[in-house]
């Protein structure tokens, strides 16, 4: 298989980088959760419930989606599709502009941001601190 033509890959990116205005009843957004090979990805609803999904032909070869990132899916291509398949949707949109998309109000409650709270464990350990010197463990004389 060749490489996609460069024109081809950039309009694609260009379509995926601007969130849509409301989305439709068989939308929604879901965090990627496995690659599972041949274009299908395990993905989190925002009710933690793992399904698999189809990369869009248009998006093969030309974008990468990583572990932890956001998709569209739309699941209206569940009833045609085979009684036996595992795939209940397909990915219409990868989220590049992660910001953006956060401000819009169909954005998930449920995908919060990831902000870490070191406070608690900043007592107990460590990491990145000298090793105590000689003359704190000794007495004294």
């Amino acid at each position: 298989m060749g490489k996609p033509k460069r024109s081809n890959v950039l309009a694609v990116a260009e379509e995926s980088m601007t969130p849509p205005d409301e989305l439709t009843t068989t939308q929604s957004l879901a965090r990627v959760v496995k690659a599972e090979g041949n274009s299908l990805y395990t993905c989190a609803l925002p009710t933690t419930k793992p399904i698999l999904v189809e990369l869009e032909p248009r998006f093969r070869n030309t974008m990468w989606i990583r572990r932890g990132g956001y998709v569209l899916v739309d699941m209206a291509s569940k009833d045609e599709r085979p009684a036996n398949s595992r795939v209940v949707g397909e990915i219409i949109n990868v989220v590049r502009d992660e910001k953006q998309w956060r401000k819009q109000p169909y954005w998930p409650k449920e995908f919060i941001k990831n902000t870490y709270d070191d406070d608690e464990e900043d007592e107990d350990s460590t990491v990145g601190k000298m090793p105590p010197s000689d003359s704190e463990e000794e007495d004294g004389p």
